[in-house]
């Protein structure tokens, strides 16, 4: 007879997966252990190994369940949002809020996904590649027919794209909910009208000051 799900399953590896990512991400994935996972999560190292069987099995749960949690909330806009601008907006916006609290996340995509055996890097990349499409399409959607019909011009708008919201990331980490749709909407304009579509800011925008990036 199989052993029944417990009521708090999902809870509890919900747990061990963001403490496991920040374990992970500040003490190295090579070097960490289950055994540390364990501590940091206040349990067992058997209880670790009831949900995982490998530290290699719990990274790919991480990254997996973070990028595809953020590939459907982008194909749920796409399908939801009708009219074309509305629907960049919004799928900037649901990007840029799921950023949140995701800085050990990203440091683990970044630099631990290629320690995963390919068929669960295909996976991974696979979320990823969903999502540039997606968004290049809405972008697409909106461009001059000469730039939608241009496939290397198109990505590299997109990846720009990308890199601002990347951008507000790394320099604004503690930015209100209306602060990141705010900046969504910032992006947008300057991807579509340029510098004389970017609309003036708030009154009162969240979030600390803006740090400069050395070099600028």
């Amino acid at each position: 007879m199989a052993r029944p799900i417990a009521a708090d399953h999902e809870e509890k590896r919900e747990h061990i997966l963001l403490t496991a990512a920040r374990v992970f991400a500040e003490g190295g994935y090579d070097r960490a252990s289950m055994a540390q996972v364990a501590r940091a999560c206040g349990v067992s190292k058997a209880l670790i190994y009831h949900y995982y069987d490998s530290k290699e099995a719990l990274l790919f749960d991480i990254l997996d369940v973070h990028l595809k949690r953020l590939r459907d909330r982008i194909r749920a806009v796409e399908a939801e949002e009708a009219e074309a601008r509305p629907r960049l907006i919004a799928m900037l916006r649901v990007i840029l809020r799921d950023y949140e609290g995701a800085d050990h996340k990203h440091q683990l995509q970044m630099n631990a996904l290629a320690t995963l055996p390919e068929p669960s890097q295909a996976v991974l990349k696979d979320y990823q590649r969903d999502m540039v499409r997606r968004l290049s399409a809405a972008l697409a959607a909106l461009a001059p027919p000469e730039l939608a019909a241009s496939g290397a011009r198109l990505r590299d708008v997109t990846m720009s794209v990308f890199g601002m919201l990347n951008w507000f990331h790394m320099w604004q980490p503690h930015a209100t909910p209306e602060a990141r749709d705010d900046y969504a909407g910032l992006v947008a304009a300057l991807a579509l009208d340029g510098l004389k579509g970017v609309p003036p800011a708030p009154a009162a925008r969240g979030g600390p000051a803006p740090h400069t990036p050395r070099g600028i």
